[in-house]
């Protein structure tokens, strides 16, 4: 950490009276915070909470079931994004299947139309980040008339889930790190209600520590004084408004629909379907598969993880039968997720700790 990291985390201990949590929506913020020990340099009653920001994570286990079953269909061909394939299902991840791995949706569609005789399908994991870019791919796709090419749709909004969160009686937060990449697309407006409804706080940072950090002092500020209101730290990315070509390529393409997430639940609006323009590009309405009842793993707590209710270090399977080699649950598996953050930077906090300690 630099000088300019120093004298704001001399601030932050300043002021932090009383414990306070805060979560940080994003996996990205979440590596990020981990990658540089931040955790052992802020003071001890100040706590950051790892949120639901991680789209591999909240993927709901029934949707790998689904994928897995698709791609033994004769004459399909599954295509995902690298992050997807060695994600747990019930009994197995899609890796075993040999899916075709894509970095980018019009990929995928490329794939549909070098092969006609196959139907395609694109697994549609993300947030508003990346889901206007397949709604964008659903659009070429009937413009050039591809017949071949789907999607199994597993997209999630994120304000439905904060909604979630703030109005839960579990989950105690004074304030929320909201996340870069989405509020690119969606701007900082869709977060107001937190703060006008729920009187919590949130901050809109990027992804360098000196971001991060300077979002951190903001949230605690207003936690110390009482007070709530969205604010753009990141003001170089994100505008109050957002994407509005990107914002307009979701309505065109998509409705919200209720959608469960991976160890939470069903959470209404929180999810997108294709409408009835493009619904036919749906796999569910393709294909019709009679599936045997998803089973969580047991002993993961990657559901609490994901609500800030545990840390990975609570997990009993934590570091033992999970690891990055082995994952039992997703957290393990994501380059985003809380577990594959603590386990390879988790002894980085612990030593910074006990250093800090001797030194005082």
């Amino acid at each position: 950490m630099d000088a300019t990291a120093g004298k704001i985390i001399r601030a932050i201990s300043r002021i932090t009276v009383r414990p306070i949590s805060l979560m940080e929506v994003c996996g990205t913020h979440t590596m990020a915070i981990a990658k540089s020990g931040m955790r052992s340099m802020l003071p001890e009653n100040l706590h950051l909470l790892s949120g639901p920001g991680c789209p591999v994570c909240v993927t709901p286990q029934e949707t790998i079931d689904y994928g897995i079953a698709l791609s033994q269909q004769k004459n399909v061909i599954i295509t995902t994004f690298g992050d997807m394939v060695r994600v747990p299902g019930s009994r197995a991840t899609l890796e075993a299947y040999s899916p075709r791995i894509v970095y980018s949706p019009l990929d995928a569609l490329a794939v549909a139309e070098g092969n006609p005789d196959k139907e395609v399908v694109f697994l549609g994991v993300g947030f508003e980040t990346t889901s206007p870019t397949i709604a964008a791919t659903i659009i070429a796709a009937e413009k050039k008339n591809i017949r071949n090419f789907y999607v199994l749709p597993a997209f999630k909004l994120i304000p439905p889930a904060l909604d979630y969160i703030a109005q839960s009686p579990q989950i105690n937060i004074n304030g929320l790190i909201l996340p870069g990449h989405v509020s690119t697309i969606i701007g900082s407006v869709p977060y107001e209600f937190l703060a006008d409804k729920y009187h919590i706080p949130g901050c809109i940072t990027g992804f360098e520590p000196i971001d991060i950090l300077q979002g951190i002092l903001i949230l605690v500020k207003q936690a110390i004084e009482g007070t709530s209101s969205i604010t753009i730290e990141y003001e170089r990315v994100v505008r109050p408004q957002g994407n509005q070509k990107a914002v307009e390529l979701l309505r065109a393409v998509f409705t919200a629909c209720e959608s469960r997430w991976r160890g939470i639940g069903v959470i209404p609006d929180s999810g997108l379907k294709l409408n009835r323009d493009y619904e036919r590009y749906d796999a569910r309405s393709k294909f019709d598969l009679d599936l045997p009842q998803s089973v969580e793993p047991k002993g993961c707590l990657c559901g609490k993880v994901l609500l800030g209710l545990k840390t990975p270090y609570d997990c009993a399977l934590f570091g033992a039968e999970c690891t990055p080699s082995t994952p039992i649950g997703p957290c393990m598996v994501s380059s985003e997720g809380s577990c594959a953050a603590y386990y390879k930077y988790g002894e980085h906090y612990k030593r910074r700790r006990k250093e800090g300690s001797k030194k005082a």
